[in-house]
């Protein structure tokens, strides 16, 4: 049976040690109701008792914690969507290096390995999210995230506020420090001259206006920039009428810290202009 009215529901899984608790209290932070560890079975009956208008987006982690309740999942999630409500699943996911030394660095033990090593509740742990994390609408991988870098990923991707199209996030990077995975597009701005050898320009960002100017007051820039939002008003609305609600537009240079950053703040304020949600991430620019 249909409650009233629909929700909103996020849910939040992935490895431990991934971001699920930032991920959740970003969540909290733009309004959601959100519980920690709720068991997938007791979904329907959430949606149920936050009935009316007192709590209209719900986010909940799912994790392996589960036991043997986290095969029920699909089903589970499949009859709250049947229920009218619209249900999002966010995987949080990160390389097994990265996962290891955060272990290390916070000296605990693996969940699904109190006894054993942490590469082995790594293992465990990824066999048993293998189904959740087929059924995720998105999957965040956060290798290279600092909690403030992953706070804005995911309140950008799902703040409750209304946009005109799918919620946008333009981030620029280095390719020295690797392409971002979370990237649906990805343009190399490296044909440009770079400010690193103007001596005056090595030692500021993209955001300082000398930089900025250097970068964007060229023809081929110009160009550059116009042709990138005609593609992105081009592909934007057809994303969202397939259901891709967050798109990550990534711009990258040699080390992120000047001509992607510049054009990276360019595209924003054209495509804000566009009544679009955009959110900023210089992903590189403070690194060496």
């Amino acid at each position: 049976m249909k409650t009233a009215p629909a929700k909103h529901v996020v849910i939040i899984s992935g490895m431990s040690g991934s971001g699920k608790s930032t991920a959740i209290r970003a969540l909290e932070d733009v309004g959601f109701f959100c519980i920690d560890n709720l068991p997938v079975l007791l979904l329907p009956k959430l949606t149920e008792l936050a009935g009316g208008g007192q709590f209209e987006h719900l986010a909940l982690v799912v994790d392996a914690r589960e036991g043997i309740f986290l095969h029920e999942a699909p089903r589970v999630l499949d009859e709250v969507r049947r229920a009218g409500h619209h249900v999002e699943v966010l995987f949080l996911d990160a390389s097994d290096e990265s996962l290891i030394r955060r272990f290390s660095e916070t000296r605990r033990r693996h969940p699904l390995a109190p006894t054993g090593s942490v590469s082995e509740g790594i293992q465990a742990e990824r066999e048993a999210l293998k189904d959740l994390r087929e059924l995720a609408d998105q999957v965040i991988d956060s290798s290279v995230l600092n909690v403030h870098d992953l706070k804005r990923m995911v309140q950008g991707r799902f703040n409750p506020e209304p946009a005109s199209g799918p919620s946008l996030s333009v981030m620029s990077f280095g390719f020295r420090h690797g392409v971002p995975p979370q990237a649906d597009l990805v343009f190399d701005v490296r044909f440009l001259p770079n400010p690193y050898f103007v001596p005056e320009l090595k030692g500021l960002t993209g955001k300082d206006p000398r930089v900025s100017a250097y970068v964007l007051d060229r023809e081929e820039t110009q160009q550059f920039v116009e042709k990138v939002v005609d593609l992105c008003r081009f592909l934007f609305p057809r994303y969202q009428k397939e259901g891709k609600a967050y798109l990550t537009v990534a711009l990258g240079c040699t080390g992120g810290k000047h001509r992607s950053v510049a054009i990276a703040e360019e595209l924003r304020k054209r495509l804000v202009g566009d009544n679009q949600r955009v959110q900023l991430w210089h992903r590189d620019v403070e690194k060496e």
